[in-house]
């Protein structure tokens, strides 16, 4: 196996990520480290009294994935399969992570928008895993 089959993720030549599995574990873990960035300055905050604990945006946990999917977007080069399917991953993702901070919304801001962070992210990574592939494969 090669070096560049044995890293993880498994990317192609053109440094797309192959497996949904791969892409799924590194949303997770971006989002799950987004978190716990968000916990450690929330905590500080806290401790030197200038905010109360979970009034931090839950939201901001989606930097590392949205860094990860504008990789993706660049990894896919020109073409009109990557320009459809990254604004329907990122409205229907939008509307789901909206849609979960509403369901979410009596609970602290850092949990409302990580559970939000967290619904656009799996539903983004999905639209766009499937949907750029089939739509390539549709237009050559």
């Amino acid at each position: 196996m090669s070096e560049a089959q044995s890293s993880f993720p498994r990317r192609d030549e053109s440094g797309r990520i192959t497996g949904l599995a791969d892409l799924v574990g590194v949303v997770l873990a971006g989002l799950v480290i987004g978190v716990l960035a968000l916990l450690v300055f929330d905590w500080a905050f806290e401790s030197i009294g200038l905010a109360d604990f979970g009034r931090t945006n839950g939201w901001l946990a989606v930097i590392l994935p949205a860094w990860l999917f504008l990789e993706e977007y660049r990894a896919w080069g020109p073409g009109p399969a990557r320009i459809v399917a990254a604004p329907v991953a990122a409205v229907v993702g939008l509307a789901t992570g909206l849609l979960a901070a509403g369901l979410a919304a009596g609970l602290p801001p850092l949990v409302s928008g990580a559970a939000a962070a967290g619904g656009f992210a799996l539903v983004y990574t999905l639209i766009w895993y499937f949907g750029v592939r089939w739509l390539d494969r549709r237009t050559g």
